[in-house]
């Protein structure tokens, strides 16, 4: 029996959802503390943690997606866990959509127009930011 080299290929197909299995924990974990102290800071009033979660989430998925891309040169299975599983689990999208849905049901109709719009413009914004960043 000849012995064949690994295949690097069957290798990023059990590395890659590992990878990305551990970094969700950090991810959710991140949220969790994060929506904990902002709520115990400005109150509940308002999705004020969401918000920051996800711009902080939009600038750092701009900022580490071209910065281990075109900078760092980042094996494709660390790139998954960091952007797919800490950015996936630490972002809140659908968090911000049931808030703004719950907005919406009790009347507050304006704040959840402000809310969604600071969301995305800002978030678009933040994106930007992280990608400006990222690339110098």
């Amino acid at each position: 029996m000849v012995a064949r080299p690994p295949d690097p290929y069957a290798a990023e197909l059990i590395l890659t959802p590992l990878l990305i299995a551990v970094f969700a924990v950090f991810g959710a974990l991140a949220r969790y503390f994060q929506s904990s102290l902002v709520a115990s800071l400005v109150g509940k009033d308002f999705p004020y943690a969401t918000l920051s979660i996800n711009l902080i989430g939009s600038f750092l998925m701009g900022f580490l997606f071209y910065l281990t891309l075109e900078r760092l040169n980042t094996p494709a299975s660390l790139r998954a866990g960091i952007l797919t599983g800490f950015l996936g689990s630490y972002t809140t999208f659908s968090t911000f959509s049931i808030e703004t849905f719950t907005l919406v049901q009790e009347g507050r109709i304006a704040r959840a127009a402000i809310y969604a719009l600071v969301s995305l413009g800002l978030g678009l914004l933040a994106v930007g930011a992280g990608v400006a960043l990222g690339r110098r």
